[in-house]
């Protein structure tokens, strides 16, 4: 794939891709938070709605709580008379037809219809053949609400709204008799015509059967809707299903009257009309990103990409060789130019520093067989103090001896091993080496002590890591005081690790002093040859065994300094990684 096929791809995967992501996503986003809203907005209309309809239906309660309390009920119901007065039944006309929604009312014993009115004296002549009986028993004389489309009058002229109760004998609370009462169903008309909707949508009233006993459009009523349209909301209380042939969106409130539900129906189609706009802007979007992506791709992306490839061209040319001058593309005074100019320069460039490297290979050449000459055998070294060694001895000085040895094996250890592991019991012997030659040097001015027990001598560990850490403590702590000092050298066994810890009695450092020995090599001080400092040891061991190991350096001015090494637990053999356990 050349370059510019690369820009198309880069300029498709970081613009186009991400404008038609974006506006996807908050088509979508916004579709989702108009289905929220509109079912918040649905919730608290309905909820509205609920509180209308119980107030009015408690109306109608409240006139048969009155009315079958009355002793002529009463006395009607447990005394039935052949016929019913005409006094008597003014006086029940009175009573419970005055309300203006009730249309008809009728009193029936425990066996027979004794008096009615209007559409009641004819629905049902004896009591327990009505298919509301068994439900009104079981209320024990609450009310029980039928709408049109419970009670089957929605398929007649004149749909009815029926209330009707078990009336119980006011002393020894024995069933009676019972009431029916029809309302006109502007009761539920009022209710639900005042809901707040959107444009095509409807509401329902719902029995807990499915059964539609009212609805706003007037075409539902005794439709029986499936249950899982309306009983398995999400969260939010609303669900998308299918509703006479359209996805709807159902929203469901509980009704304070305990047998029904309230739900709202809306067409998603009309939902979707208000995110139409987004989905508009987003295409427009999306071609207009795709009309600049295109002419940004023929006025730029060529540009550069012919820039590249000339530039491409001519390091072939000083790869083989021919350092020609390039010519810019355009007249464009721009990083283009900008580009071939400094792949001019830099040709330049190259070229006098072959000439130059040519030169510096042959000065190289010569250093290199200067120091072949000048270089000296280290078993010369070695072979001179023992010379040295041999002469102290015949001499009778020991303590020359003992400081040649020291010195011989201190640098057979620094020198000749090339390995970068070492046995702890080696780096010991190392620093044993070293403070018996700092001890010829310093006489009475320090002490020493090195600890090990015998199990830890065969671990393996970084080679000079403990030596830097001793001089430190010498030169900086137990140097620049004027009683003598002590140093001590422990390893010990923590864990899985290893640790080698440094203690001097010497003056101790403050905290800017203890930044400056961290950070600065020891080399760096006067004591040029010291080696290398605290920062160095740190980073080997780093480097070595990862962030969980390194140094730790504890000091207070006054009270010396003690430096801990952590290293894992390692024998001779054991591969990186593989830490005794």
């Amino acid at each position: 794939m050349n370059l510019q096929r690369k820009f198309r791809l880069g300029i498709i995967l970081l613009v186009f891709i991400p404008v038609i992501m974006m506006g996807t996503v908050s088509y979508f986003i916004f579709s989702g938070m108009n289905e929220e809203k509109t079912n918040s907005f649905y919730r608290v209309s309905l909820q509205d709605t609920d509180r209308k309809l119980e107030y009015a239906l408690n109306e109608i309660n409240a006139v048969s709580d009155l009315a079958i309390i009355q002793p002529s009920v009463q006395q009607l119901l447990k005394h039935p008379p052949e016929r019913v007065s005409s006094e008597l039944a003014q006086s029940l006309n009175n009573l419970i037809m005055a309300h203006p929604k009730i249309t008809s009312f009728a009193l029936f014993s425990n066996h027979k219809l004794l008096y009615g009115t209007g559409i009641s004296a004819s629905l049902y002549p004896v009591p327990q053949e009505a298919p509301w009986y068994s439900r009104s028993v079981n209320l024990q004389g609450r009310p029980l609400w039928l709408g049109p489309g419970e009670n089957g009058t929605y398929r007649t002229d004149s749909p009815v709204l029926i209330h009707t109760r078990l009336i119980k004998d006011y002393f020894s609370l024995q069933t009676i008799g019972s009431i029916m009462i029809t309302v006109k169903p502007d009761v539920l008309e009022q209710a639900l015509w005042g809901t707040s909707t959107i444009a095509d949508s409807d509401i329902l009233l719902l029995s807990r059967e499915g059964t539609v006993v009212f609805d706003k459009s007037g075409d539902a009523a005794g439709n029986i809707i499936p249950a899982e349209l309306w009983q398995q909301p999400n969260e939010q209380g609303y669900q998308i299903a299918r509703y006479r042939d359209e996805e709807s969106m159902i929203t469901v409130v509980p009704s304070a009257h305990e047998a029904w539900t309230l739900a709202a129906v809306t067409p998603l189609s009309t939902l979707h009309r208000e995110s139409s706009a987004i989905r508009s802007i987003a295409i427009l979007l999306i071609l207009l990103t795709l009309l600049m992506g295109f002419v940004f791709e023929r006025i730029f992306v060529r540009r550069v990409v012919r820039t590249i490839i000339i530039s491409a061209r001519g390091m072939k040319r000083v790869e083989q060789g021919q350092f020609t001058q390039l010519k810019p593309p355009t007249r464009w005074n721009d990083e283009t130019k900008m580009l071939v100019d400094g792949f001019n320069q830099m040709s330049n460039q190259i070229r006098d520093l072959l000439h130059e490297v040519e030169r510096e290979q042959k000065r190289k050449k010569e250093a290199e067989m200067n120091a072949l000459v000048a270089q000296i055998n280290p078993h010369f070294i070695y072979n001179s103090l023992e010379s040295i060694n041999s002469m102290a001895v015949l001499a009778g000085n020991r303590e020359i001896s003992r400081m040649v040895i020291s010195l011989g094996k201190l640098l057979r250890i620094s020198i000749s091993e090339n390995i970068e592991a070492i046995a702890l019991s080696t780096e010991l012997e190392h620093v044993k080496h070293y403070l018996n030659i700092q001890k010829t040097r310093f006489r009475d001015k320090f002490d020493y002590e090195i600890s090990c027990p015998p199990e830890l001598r065969t671990l393996m560990t970084l080679k000079l890591i403990v030596q830097p850490l001793v001089e430190n403590a010498l030169y900086h702590g137990i140097e620049p005081m004027p009683e003598s000092g002590f140093i001590r050298i422990e390893a010990m066994e923590v864990g899985r690790d290893l640790v080698i810890e440094v203690a001097d009695s010497g003056k101790g450092f403050n905290p800017e002093g203890l930044e400056r020995a961290f950070h600065q090599p020891v080399k760096e001080s006067k004591y040029k040859n010291s080696g290398v400092g605290l920062r160095n040891v740190y980073e080997r061991i780093r480097i070595q065994y990862g962030s969980p190991y390194g140094i730790l350096v504890c000091s207070a001015e006054g009270f010396g300094t003690v430096i801990r090494i952590r290293i894992p637990k390692q024998w001779k053999g054991v591969g990186e990684g593989e830490n005794l356990i």
